[in-house]
């Protein structure tokens, strides 16, 4: 049987806005309108970007629900149900798919460190729950753990996990996953740096911080790219790297908040441990955004 395809193109990894009194429910329905309305194929929810792991339950609930009825199935709605207990995974990963989610995001497990054999286990165990398509987060920078090529290949043959989310950087390892998976599972890039070298390699699209802050430039980048306008890809993809490097100057999604808070969108709140962007970092990016005319 196929595996269904999840997106082609961009989706954006979408912050979540906060206020004093938790989640700004009102920002978070603008940007998604805003995103939706500049053409992104998809939304990833309560990921890295959204701040999950100091999402309370119940606000992380909340925010995957409120989300899927603002896109009104305009686009895709994959929630990240991603955890370093896999039996919460599980528990997330159920509540979305009942909710009517239409793929969940799942990190590797953090802090734990698991084997390769538990990263196979414990995947197989959530995809086993799942009814909805399974995309594996691989981010080693963040987690410790690297989800080797060797695994996703074993992995890619469990009918519900249909993607991975690659954001390890590590381009020799990265190849080696597109051949060792060979065309049964999809390939996302999660680096925003790296758009245009995956998708030359049989990426599927990309996972995007960038696109928080730019959603058309991102989405025009593999639009390009897919309609066999590489030159134009590559001009987007170079152009666009001083301000991918601003966003990734401190940890994400420090500076994407700074920025949209910049541009009038949210409050610039973060929940503790992380903390609003230092200097000089946030007037690099203020320079950058006012050089792309974004201020």
């Amino acid at each position: 049987m196929e595996k269904k395809h999840i997106f082609t193109g961009t989706a954006t990894a979408l912050v979540t806005p906060m206020n004093e009194e938790g989640v700004d429910y009102e920002a978070l329905g603008k940007l998604i309108d805003w995103q939706i309305g500049a053409g992104v194929k998809a939304l990833v929810v309560c990921a890295t970007t959204g701040e999950a792991p100091t999402l309370t339950d119940n606000e992380h609930c909340k925010v995957l629900e409120f989300a899927i009825q603002r896109s009104g199935r305009r686009v895709p709605i994959i929630a990240g149900t991603g955890s370093n207990d896999t039996g919460h995974a599980i528990m997330m990963t159920q509540f979305a798919c009942a909710i009517g989610a239409d793929a969940v995001l799942c990190v590797t497990p953090y802090y734990n460190r698991p084997t390769q054999s538990g990263l196979i286990a414990s995947y197989t165990a959530i995809a086993d729950a799942a009814t909805v398509p399974v995309i594996l987060y691989n981010v080693p920078s963040r987690t410790g753990t690297n989800l080797e090529p060797e695994t996703c290949g074993i992995l890619a043959d469990h009918p519900n996990i249909c993607a991975i989310k690659e954001a390890s950087g590590r381009m020799p390892k990265i190849m080696e996953t597109f051949r060792v998976v060979e065309g049964r599972m999809d390939v996302y890039s999660g680096n925003d740096d790296q758009i245009l070298p995956l998708l030359a390699m049989g990426a599927r699209g990309v996972i995007s911080v960038l696109a928080n802050v730019v959603p058309a430039q991102a989405v025009a980048l593999c639009d390009k790219f897919f309609a066999g306008d590489l030159a134009g890809a590559a001009k987007l993809q170079l152009g666009l790297l001083p301000l991918i490097q601003a966003l990734f100057s401190q940890t994400n999604p420090i500076p994407a908040k700074a920025a949209l808070a910049k541009m009038g969108m949210i409050e610039e709140r973060l929940r503790l441990p992380l903390t609003p962007m230092e200097e000089p970092f946030r007037t690099k990016l203020f320079a950058r955004m006012e050089e792309m005319g974004l201020l």
